[in-house]
């Protein structure tokens, strides 16, 4: 054969197929288009001189990764789709005579015109679109974006190499499974999976277990540092169960439903419920791609919607005044002079300054036991194990700073804990014993307390004379490792950002000069910080969850193409025997919803069990706020589900114009 005809007859295969391959296209186009643009703002000099753009560009570099990944993945599971759908046509011209080596050359130029046209075409728009994904991340952070446009021919590079490589690989993976089936297996391809699967219970079973012991640890964490090890190992238990449950536990249900009488022997029952028991093999796949795709799109979203919404909450509760002084000199006395000096300077920079702050504390790290059902013994420790943070202050302080009047008779304390609930009556340190007269709702301000990863147990003790007990005890027991009582000096004020940045700058100077030994922190200066890494996780998490939307569609639309040319046939013959249209299209409507919405339901049900989890993850990064967090997962599901009822729309009509010609 002239080596001219192949290039011709791939490109007309791909003209009849275009059902098949425009759709592909798109998303190979999309696909490229998202990875520049990722990668290209990872690059972008203009995000680095944003501020926290160091953060910024390290997500966007991950980001990328993670699309690429995600493009070998995705990419090779829809071609499956048209290799599948193309097998019977492969096994035609094997017939009449091209060879295996011919069919590799069609599949060649193929891959050719794709690979072309995706990388062409994809870098245009991603070039295209670039500057407005860096014009919404600069109003996310709210960062200057200054004018031009950069156009990076490294990341250009980069892509071409990427993709070039996934293209040559899904290439040489079709042109492997046409030239390893012989013309007969090729021309029964479509026919594949007509055998009645047989039920696996011991896979039904572990797909069960495997996805009550990602629900298990979902639920039972309490720990937030403890979650987080364990978060990954629940992620693989449940995605490892939900692949079981739809491949072997779907065939099980389906089994189960056929036996019963009054559900099975009704007209789009029977058909539906038969049907999918012969098909269900090859569909598990495919549902459950679903189902952990639309997973993934909710979890992401909805945390970095909820991190994004409640920044103002999670700055607030790490920087609880606009300036905050941790002093760390050992005699707390002597800070004092300190804290006029600071004053001094508010005087000398005419600020109003308001919601001044200032108390003792003592900080201490400890290992809890529950020795008895209604004690909860402390023992002062270095191990990380069972560890809690103990912050004290005395009672006349903490009734300054939180305006209160509230009063403790001696051996009293009053306690809260700003992870886990503290619920015991009584509370053990260093072999006193407290009995716990209130359980407090909120605190005394202390971000660097409230950042730490483990939890915090603060503690009101009556008077200094306890504190200072409290602190020879521990001093006796851990010597030159022993804590001391240090101060903290805070206050807000009536300035904008720009003027509490010169204040803060001011104060180091200040400070510096006076030999000032304090950590010294201010809102407005950190806060440009958050807004970077949490404006960055949301826009890559919405760019993410748009990529995953994307697939989950495309993995719908092929899956229902492909069913509806292999159930064409099957619905001609009952309609010759005797089924009318309507209750061919009654069937196909029960099949389709029940195909359809179980990823959907699954989805939601994995979403809920990982609520628990998700939530100690979120009060690590200072998001406290579960009711907003409610709130945000709730409105992502319901704007999940409108899309995903849209798409069921387009895929019944498309089935069903299929399967009634």
């Amino acid at each position: 054969m002239k080596m001219s005809f192949y290039p011709k007859l791939a490109a007309g295969n791909m003209k009849k197929n275009a059902r098949t391959y425009v759709p592909y296209m798109l998303t190979c186009i999309i696909t490229v288009a998202m990875y520049y643009i990722v990668k290209s703002l990872s690059q972008n000099p203009g995000v680095k001189e944003m501020i926290g753009g160091g953060y910024l560009s390290e997500l966007m570099f991950i980001g990328s990764h993670v699309v690429a990944l995600f493009a070998v993945i995705f990419l090779f599971y829809t071609n499956s789709f048209l290799v599948k759908r193309r097998k019977k046509e492969f096994g035609v011209f094997n017939i009449l005579g091209m060879e295996k080596r011919h069919l590799a050359w069609v599949l060649g130029w193929e891959t050719a015109y794709l690979a072309l046209g995706s990388l062409v075409l994809g870098l245009l728009l991603g070039i295209i679109m670039d500057k407005a994904m860096y014009l919404l991340v600069g109003k996310i952070i709210g960062g200057g974006v200054p004018l031009g446009f950069f156009v990076s021919a490294r990341v250009i590079g980069q892509t071409v190499q990427i993709f070039a490589v996934i293209f040559l690989l899904i290439c040489i993976n079709a042109i492997r499974q046409v030239h390893v089936a012989d013309p007969i297996a090729l021309l029964q391809a479509g026919n594949a999976g007509e055998k009645e699967p047989s039920t696996r219970w011991l896979l039904a079973l572990a797909g069960l277990v495997s996805v009550g012991g990602g629900y298990y640890i979902a639920v039972t964490v309490s720990d937030p540092v403890a979650s987080l090890l364990l978060f990954f190992v629940a992620v693989v238990l449940v995605i490892i169960g939900t692949y079981l449950l739809f491949t072997a536990g779907s065939i099980a249900l389906l089994k189960i439903l056929r036996k019963n009488r009054k559900y099975y022997y009704r007209t789009r029952h029977f058909v539906s419920v038969s049907g999918m028991i012969y098909r269900m093999k090859q569909n598990a796949v495919g549902l459950a791609n679903i189902c952990v795709l639309s997973t993934m799109v909710l979890v992401m979203v909805s945390t970095t919607t909820s991190l994004m919404i409640g920044m103002e909450d999670v700055v607030r509760e790490r920087y609880p005044a606009d300036i905050m002084v941790y002093f760390k000199e050992d005699a707390p006395q002597g800070n004092q002079a300190y804290i006029e000096a600071i004053r001094a300077l508010q005087r000398e920079r005419g600020l109003a300054v308001k919601n001044e702050m200032a108390y003792l504390y003592l900080g201490l790290s400890a290992s809890h036991e529950y020795k008895y059902e209604e004690s909860h013994e402390i023992g002062v420790t270095s191990a990380l194990d069972s560890m809690d943070e103990l912050f004290l202050i005395t009672l006349d302080d903490y009734n300054a700073v939180m305006k209160e009047r509230k009063t403790l008779e001696e051996g009293e304390v009053m306690v809260y804990s700003n992870r886990t609930s503290y619920d015991l009556p009584v509370f053990k340190l260093l072999g006193r014993e407290y009995r716990v007269a209130e359980k407090l709702d909120s605190f005394v301000g202390n971000g660097q307390y409230s950042a730490n990863m483990c939890n915090t147990i603060y503690i009101v003790v009556p008077d200094r004379e306890a504190l200072l007990e409290i602190y020879d005890a521990q001093r006796e027991l851990l010597g030159e490792n022993a804590r001391s009582i240090r101060q903290v000096y805070g206050f807000d004020m009536d300035a904008d950002e720009e003027e509490q940045n010169a204040f803060y700058n001011d104060l180091l100077d200040c400070m510096a000069q006076n030999g000032i030994s304090a950590v010294t922190e201010a809102r407005a200066e950190a806060k440009s910080s958050f807004i970077s890494l949490y404006g960055g996780l949301f826009f890559i998490g919405v760019f993410l969850g748009v990529l995953f939307v994307m697939a989950t569609v495309l993995i719908i639309y092929y899956k229902q193409i492909s069913e509806g040319y292999d159930d064409r046939e099957r619905f001609s013959i009952m309609q010759k025997v005797g089924m009318s249209r309507d209750e061919v299209k009654s069937a196909i409507h029960s099949q389709v919803v029940t195909v359809f919405f179980l990823p959907l339901i699954v989805a939601g049900i994995h979403v809920t069990a990982a609520f628990p989890l998700i939530s100690k993850l979120l009060v690590l990064m200072q998001l406290t706020n579960t009711k907003l967090f409610i709130a945000c997962t709730g409105a992502c599901f319901l704007v999940f589900a409108v899309m995903y009822v849209f798409v069921y729309n387009l895929t019944a009509r498309t089935y069903y114009r299929i399967v009634s010609r």
